[in-house]
């Protein structure tokens, strides 16, 4: 798994269908030509994130948790690569009463919980036909 530097980078993270709950409540009940930020008031440095989902995974395979942190791999990090990515979702919270409906690592649990149960679309998107389909979309 390539982090980027010493993956000191902080992002705030937010499981997906907690942003599309926020987006649907945005459609229905925002101001119109408003502006609200979605987040989940959870930053975390992207080496932490990785951490988390290696022991998630391998807990999730019967494997000793931890097993796989030497899969980590640190490359040179881009230039101008922004240290954090911060989004204040309090406008949200405060107008709409938005909050994220689970803990971080629950939604880490259940997205690698669907990567596992979904071996045929894992295999479909690693394979050699999808890796040429986005080389010739993505990178002319």
């Amino acid at each position: 798994m390539p982090v980027y530097g010493k993956g000191e980078n902080v992002r705030d993270w937010l499981y997906v269908e907690d942003h599309a709950r926020a987006i649907d409540l945005i459609f229905h009940k925002g101001k119109t030509a408003d502006t609200y930020n979605i987040g989940g008031f959870n930053e975390w440095k992207n080496i932490d994130i990785i951490k988390v989902v290696i022991k998630t995974v391998d807990r999730l395979l019967g494997r000793k948790e931890g097993e796989d942190m030497d899969l980590i791999t640190y490359v040179t990090d881009r230039k101008g690569h922004d240290m954090r990515y911060a989004i204040d979702s309090r406008k949200l919270q405060r107008e709409l009463g938005w909050e994220p409906s689970l803990q971080f690592e629950e939604g880490i649990e259940k997205t690698v919980r669907w990567y596992l149960d979904n071996q045929a679309w894992m295999d479909n998107v690693t394979s050699g036909d999808y890796q040429k389909y986005y080389d010739e979309m993505y990178n002319k």
